[in-house]
């Protein structure tokens, strides 16, 4: 059976970006690194257990773009506040959970809250929760249930 990774296109600074990310998340590790004429040319590595490829392809490509992202679901709001903080710095935010490291790459930091409340049987807790999360950048779980039991309280 075949597996499937993500292959990242660098313009030279992938053991940079590596050492990051590896940093950042549990369990991950760097698997290899090939060289060529002296500089570092691809690795792979992993990401709390997924499978990362990355190359140095230099700058005659369109960089990252939003249209591709990694995902992180936060069990709670300390989750969301480390990966947000940490991925963000030297990067920029943008709205509604994404951000951009300092290498261009693309994150949503997701608390599973979010996707609950979203889903909520309660049309008007669902929309008030949406409204409150697409005024955000960082989502704040405290704020996204505030306006869900402002648009009308949970049960019991």
């Amino acid at each position: 059976m075949p597996e499937i990774s993500t292959c990242l296109w660098f313009d030279d600074d992938l053991m940079e970006a590596v050492e990051f990310y590896t940093k950042v998340f549990p369990n991950s590790q760097v698997h290899g690194v090939s060289h060529y004429g002296g500089r570092v040319l691809a690795a792979e590595w992993t990401l709390d257990g997924r499978s990362f490829r990355g190359i140095n392809g230099g700058p005659d490509h369109a960089g990252f773009t939003e249209t591709i992202s990694l995902s992180v679901s936060c069990a709670d709001q300390s989750e969301v506040d480390y990966y947000w903080d940490t991925l963000v710095a030297g990067g920029r935010p943008s709205s509604c959970a994404w951000l951009q490291d300092k290498f261009g790459l693309s994150w949503q930091i997701v608390p599973v809250r979010l996707y609950e409340l979203l889903s909520d049987p309660d049309p008007a807790r669902a929309q008030a929760a949406t409204d409150a999360m697409l005024q955000m950048q960082k989502i704040v779980v405290a704020d996204l249930e505030a306006a869900a039991d402002a648009a009308h309280p949970a049960p019991g």
